[in-house]
């Protein structure tokens, strides 16, 4: 995919690996300057720019886009891609792991878009991507917390697409379906049959894979780029047809 991002500049949370690094690569290929916030931004590597933030923390979210904004010259798209998974039902997340995964995958994005607000208002071309998950529409087994986070980022997006589409900015979500990213490798590693679970997740999406963290990149930097300047409030599934198809079973 190719999109013109020339003169614009990008942050990215989460984006030393998998979903995060992927589109930070894609969108400096377009053109766009690019800077990385990581809890471990070590392995980033030019022409990406990479700086230290817990998205946990407000002052390390504060301190690290203003290092950002300044480095880049400002911020004219951001990608709040940074989260945690969690496995099981409501059974088995103690409160303290609801108040992680909430606080890192919804509060996060309230953070880092608070801190990138008064940047994003100086921009000719302000757009905000939020990365959600097809958890957010369908009901998954085993990801009770996961989902209910997802969920709170879908409602998130539609509400500060509201809140800011006068002022220029335009906010959208992509819902992935299973991507095969370092997170999904542990939870395979850690499965008693990976193989078998591996092809039970394949199956579940009806065109028969994982979905790569490179197709999830080029729908955030299309919901990114001037091509989409008139979508804001959008979640834009990136599942295989998990969220909208019911095929029959495949004759035998």
């Amino acid at each position: 995919m190719t999109i013109d991002l020339d003169g614009l500049t990008a942050l990215v949370t989460g984006g030393a690996s998998g979903i995060g690094l992927a589109t930070a690569t894609l969108l400096a290929g377009g053109g766009a300057r690019v800077a990385v916030l990581d809890l471990d931004p070590r392995a980033v590597e030019p022409p990406l720019t990479g700086f230290t933030a817990d998205i946990a923390d407000d002052a390390s979210v504060r301190t690290a886009v203003e290092d950002a904004a300044g480095a880049l010259g400002g911020i004219d798209i951001l990608v709040n891609n940074a989260g945690i998974g969690a496995a099981g039902t409501v059974e088995d997340n103690p409160d303290e792991q609801w108040h992680r995964v909430l606080d890192v995958n919804v509060v996060g994005i309230v953070r880092t878009t608070r801190a990138a607000l008064p940047y994003l208002r100086r921009s000719q071309h302000a757009s905000v991507v939020n990365t959600c998950s097809i958890a957010a529409t369908a009901g998954l087994p085993q990801r009770a917390l996961y989902s209910a986070s997802k969920g709170a980022v879908l409602s998130l997006t539609l509400a500060m697409a509201a809140d800011h589409v006068r002022e220029g900015i335009r906010v959208n979500c992509v819902n992935p379906g299973t991507v095969d990213t370092p997170w999904v490798g542990r939870l395979l590693d850690a499965a008693d049959d990976p193989a078998a679970e591996r092809a039970a997740l394949d199956a579940r999406q009806p065109h028969g894979r994982l979905v790569t963290a490179d197709e999830v990149a080029a729908a955030i930097a299309y919901l990114a780029s001037p091509a989409a300047a008139s979508v804001t409030g959008t979640a834009l599934a990136v599942d295989g047809g998990m969220s909208g198809l019911r095929l029959r079973p495949a004759a035998r």
